[in-house]
């Protein structure tokens, strides 16, 4: 499973130029080393003041971070940007429900992903209940609802949620500011 990690960084005022293009040819490097699959760049909105930047990071597993981590790559790169922030980053595991709320925009607020999620979750049971919960409801228990929370899983993972996260987007992550 890709591991999904938010880090934050405040920069010295004067300084958001210079971070954000050394941030990005920091990208260009860190993504040739092993098991990083992507990267993200999230900026302040323009005249907000805010001087707070989000980095989205995607490693192929525990063990890739953990290296990406302890690399020489990384060191350089903490070496490079102290000058330009204030204080240390913050890092945060982006796990279950918000990795499927990942954007270039941040994270929405936990009550619109609790929203979103219902509006996912809740027909997917109803079909699973009218197919699967027919075939298998002289079974087990206990075997029954493993197939039911497989089947939810899967269909959640890899249809439903990617399909309910696109629909809803302005709505979770507001119109007003436009990817970048």
């Amino acid at each position: 499973m890709p591991i999904h990690v938010a880090i934050t960084r405040k920069v010295k005022p004067g300084c958001e130029e210079e971070f954000q293009r050394a941030l990005r040819e920091f990208f260009q490097t860190s993504l040739s080393h092993g098991g990083v699959l992507g990267v993200h760049m999230l900026v302040p909105p323009a005249g907000s003041g805010d001087r707070v930047h989000g980095i989205l990071r995607t490693f192929a597993s525990t063990a890739e971070r953990e290296e990406f981590y302890g690399s020489s790559l990384f060191a350089a790169w903490e070496e490079r940007v102290a000058p330009l922030v204030e204080g240390e980053p913050v890092y945060r595991d982006l796990t279950g429900l918000e990795a499927w709320f990942r954007s270039d925009r941040g994270l929405p607020p936990r009550w619109k992903m609790a929203i979103a999620t219902l509006i996912g979750v809740y027909p997917t049971s109803l079909f699973i209940g009218s197919t699967i919960g027919a075939v298998v409801h002289d079974w087990p228990l206990l075997l029954r609802g493993l197939v039911f929370a497989a089947a939810m899983v899967t269909l959640l993972t890899w249809l439903v949620m990617p399909v309910v996260t696109r629909a809803l987007h302005g709505w979770l992550h507001g119109r007003k500011e436009k990817s970048r």
